[in-house]
């Protein structure tokens, strides 16, 4: 991937605008599914076109209280674990509002804390225990969780990032890839000032923390090339 960079400056009395090209390195789908079927995070960034962020990315049925310390740290704080509309389904979590007027129509259900086990659920190890209970299969009884609470359940689109090239799909496409339980968790990485991390500063961080990055759009051109329409 090539990103360009516009830069002016003063030549003489005038100003000269030159554009330079800064190539930035993704890894490969195979080896970033590699280290997320490990439980390792993976770095996904979507399109510059569409939102431009990077998310952190983990299996849920891997997240530890220490992860989960480690994603609050790093990122917005506003943890997602992304799941199919069956699972939803099955534990009664509908969708948040009936007309979504966010603009990536992102599908938010109702927020739940897991009701075993924790406090005030806002705690690592509490959202940590609600994100592997969710990716559960044993737990099917919808009483088992409170309602609202601090994990934010998404749904996924059947399809995957084939039909929607979000964070919520790619995350579910990898569980399904890593051949994990479809829930994941995410969440957007989030520089020291507090501006969202765009491409080049997603690189520097996989490179300090010695992650896998790469694109939603490489993920969908891993699905066509090797023939993997039905997952």
């Amino acid at each position: 991937m090539v990103k360009e960079c516009v830069l002016s400056y003063k030549n003489g009395g005038g100003v000269t605008t030159t554009t330079i090209t800064k190539a930035i390195r993704f890894d490969s789908i195979p080896d970033a599914l590699s280290d997320f079927a490990q439980g390792k995070f993976v770095l996904v960034v979507d399109n510059e076109e569409r939102e431009n962020e990077g998310d952190l990315v983990i299996a849920a049925e891997k997240i530890t209280t220490e992860k989960m310390a480690f994603m609050v740290r790093y990122t917005s704080g506003l943890i997602c674990v992304p799941t199919t509309p069956e699972r939803l389904e099955q534990l009664e979590l509908p969708l948040m509002v009936p007309n979504n007027t966010e603009k990536m129509k992102t599908a938010y259900t109702i927020s739940v804390d897991y009701k075993h086990n924790t406090t005030t659920g806002i705690s690592a190890h509490d959202r940590a225990l609600t994100a592997r209970s969710l990716a559960n299969p044993s737990i099917m009884n919808p009483n088992d969780f409170n309602r609202p609470g601090h994990i934010f359940p998404l749904r996924y689109t059947q399809g995957g990032v084939l039909k929607r090239a979000g964070h919520t799909e790619a995350s579910v496409d990898m569980c399904k890839l890593a051949n994990l339980q479809p829930v994941g968790v995410i969440c957007e990485l989030v520089k020291d000032d507090g501006l969202m991390a765009r491409r080049d500063d997603c690189r520097a961080f996989a490179d300090e923390h010695k992650l896998k990055l790469i694109t939603i759009t490489d993920l969908i051109k891993h699905r066509l090339d090797n023939g993997l329409l039905d997952i």
